[in-house]
Formats: C-alpha cells, sequence, structure tokens
C-alpha cells in the first residue's frame, strides 16, 4: 500500500489542477459533438453558386468527350478500308459491298452512287457523306450534270439521221460521227474521248471510258452497249529502268509527284527485277497498277 500511496498523493494545487483539466476536456467533448460540427448539416444543391460550378465541370467534361473522339478527315469513299469503315459506323456488309464493287475496277462518283452500292442508312450517309473528297474532275462532271438536268441534251445532225450506219463496232477505231448516233453525245463528247483514246493510244479497258472528263456515266453505258473493244490496241512501252523522267510523265495515270517517287525507289534498288515491286513504293496507288503498267516494262 506504501507503494502506491505515493502516486496518488497530491497536494491541494495539484488536485485543483486534474479538477481544471478535466472541465476543459468535458467542454471539448460538448463543442465537439454540437450542432456546428456535425455531418447532418444540410447543403442546398440548388443554389447558383452550387449549379453554376456544375455546369463548368459538366462543360468541361463535354469538351473532353469530343477531343477524344477520333477525327474525320476528308478522304475519298474509294479507298475506304476495313479499318477505316469500321471507325466510321460502317457494318462489315457495307464495306464487303464496296471492296467488291472496287474490284470489277470501277469507281463510285457521287454519295448517291456510295449509298447504292454500300446500302448504308441514311442517318449514317448524311454523318460522313461532307467528309466525301472527289477528284477535281469528278466534281466538275457532278456539277456539270446538276446543271444540265432541265436542259435538254444538243442533238447532232447524226442523230436526226436513221439512216446513218456506224462504221465500226470497236471503240478504238471508230469515227466521231459514229460516237454521235449514241443518244446524249454532242460534238465536244465525241471530241474528248477520241481525244483521250489517242492520250490512252487506244481503249485497253472497257471501263477507261468513264475516264474521259464531263461524260456522265448512263452515257458511256450507252456507248458500251454499241461499241466494245475489239482488237486490242498496241501500246508503247518504256523500260522502267531506262526511261528518263520526262518520258515517264507521259504515261497518262502517272503524275509529277507520284513519277518522283518511282525514280527514287529505282535510284534506291538500282534495278527493278519486276514491275510488282512498284508496288512496294509508299503511297503508290494500287487501284490504277494495271493500267500504269499497260506502259512500262522491265528489262
Amino acid at each position: 500500500m506504501k507503494i502506491f500511496k505515493s502516486h496518488f498523493w497530491y497536494n491541494k494545487n495539484q488536485r485543483n489542477g486534474i479538477f481544471l483539466l478535466c472541465i476543459i476536456i468535458i467542454i471539448l467533448q460538448i463543442i465537439i459533438f454540437s450542432k456546428p460540427f456535425s455531418s447532418k448539416e444540410s447543403i442546398d444543391v440548388n443554389s447558383p453558386e452550387l449549379l453554376a460550378f456544375q455546369q463548368q465541370i459538366d462543360s468541361l467534361k463535354q469538351v473532353e468527350i469530343e477531343n477524344r473522339k477520333p477525327k474525320i478527315y476528308p478522304f475519298n469513299p474509294n479507298y475506304i478500308t476495313d479499318f477505316k469503315g469500321e471507325r466510321l459506323g460502317m457494318s462489315l456488309q457495307e464495306i464487303d459491298r464496296l471492296l467488291s464493287f472496287r474490284k470489277t475496277g470501277k469507281f463510285i462518283n457521287s454519295k448517291e452512287e456510295f449509298q447504292k452500292v454500300t446500302k448504308v442508312s441514311d442517318s449514317l450517309l448524311h454523318k460522313i457523306a461532307p467528309y466525301f473528297k472527289f477528284p477535281d474532275w469528278v466534281v466538275k462532271r457532278n456539277q456539270q450534270k446538276n446543271n444540265s438536268k432541265n436542259i435538254s441534251t444538243p442533238i447532232s445532225k447524226n442523230h436526226q439521221n436513221d439512216n446513218y450506219k456506224i462504221s465500226t463496232k470497236d471503240i478504238n477505231k471508230a469515227t466521231q460521227e459514229d460516237f454521235l448516233i449514241i443518244k446524249g453525245v454532242n460534238n465536244a463528247i465525241a471530241e474528248r474521248i477520241i481525244k483521250y483514246r489517242s492520250k490512252l493510244q487506244g481503249f485497253y479497258f472497257e471501263n477507261q471510258l468513264y475516264e474521259v472528263w464531263g461524260l456522265d456515266k448512263n452515257i458511256a453505258d450507252n456507248l458500251l452497249t454499241t461499241f466494245t473493244i475489239i482488237e486490242k490496241p498496241i501500246i508503247k512501252k518504256y523500260n522502267i529502268n531506262t526511261v528518263n523522267f520526262k518520258e515517264l510523265l507521259k504515261n497518262p495515270y502517272i503524275d509529277y509527284e507520284l513519277c518522283k517517287k518511282i525514280f527514287d525507289y529505282r535510284d534506291e534498288v538500282a534495278e527493278l527485277q519486276s514491275l510488282t515491286e512498284l508496288k512496294h513504293i509508299k503511297g503508290f496507288p494500287l487501284d490504277k497498277y494495271d493500267r500504269i503498267v499497260l506502259y512500262l516494262l522491265a528489262e
């Protein structure tokens, strides 16, 4: 007992100090559990300040969502790949229809043709059509077609002559007068067909007729019901390993940029063993390969 007595013996001042400390502790406990510190205090969620803050947060979230969305840049719908089509929202069946159509060597030249071939919905077409980018000559042809919808096609003299007989059904030997018997073909169109035929050194594929500037697809279809390629043209070929820059540019399917890429590749490999090596060139138009090689050989 003497051992514990020394630990619990206090004088008057010490007892007063302990008593004051207990009072302070009790007061602090009361303050802590009082209403000002209660977590149950209600907050007005409809206050103008809180609503304005919430709107700012929502707007920032929306901006971030838009920034994370994949960007769509202008593109030629003829070259949509599986990956590109999926990102645009096309189904696998729609993409397959497009790829099958392109394998025939034909091109889509308007958003209406794109929907007709792929059978995409109106809503998807409305979403992606503004990003379609066709070659300038296609745009001009479509504009010309729209402007001439309400204008009757000029009729040539031969249209009025039912007794006129065409000289040949070979599209590579037909004359301007022969082309004029086709409904919708006037002198200007007939001249452009012959001029483009000369540039190609003759039509090697029937669908090359669709490449004639300003020639409506329906008119081209009518031409091909009467004229066809009976005899393949003899085309002058250039050796890809010895041809100079100016001669290569004579190829109707090669522009300056592609010509430069071909020469850079030739310098890199020293000599092309086969024309198929052209497909290894970055940016080479694979859809035009069969036309480009008509004017080339590798020796």
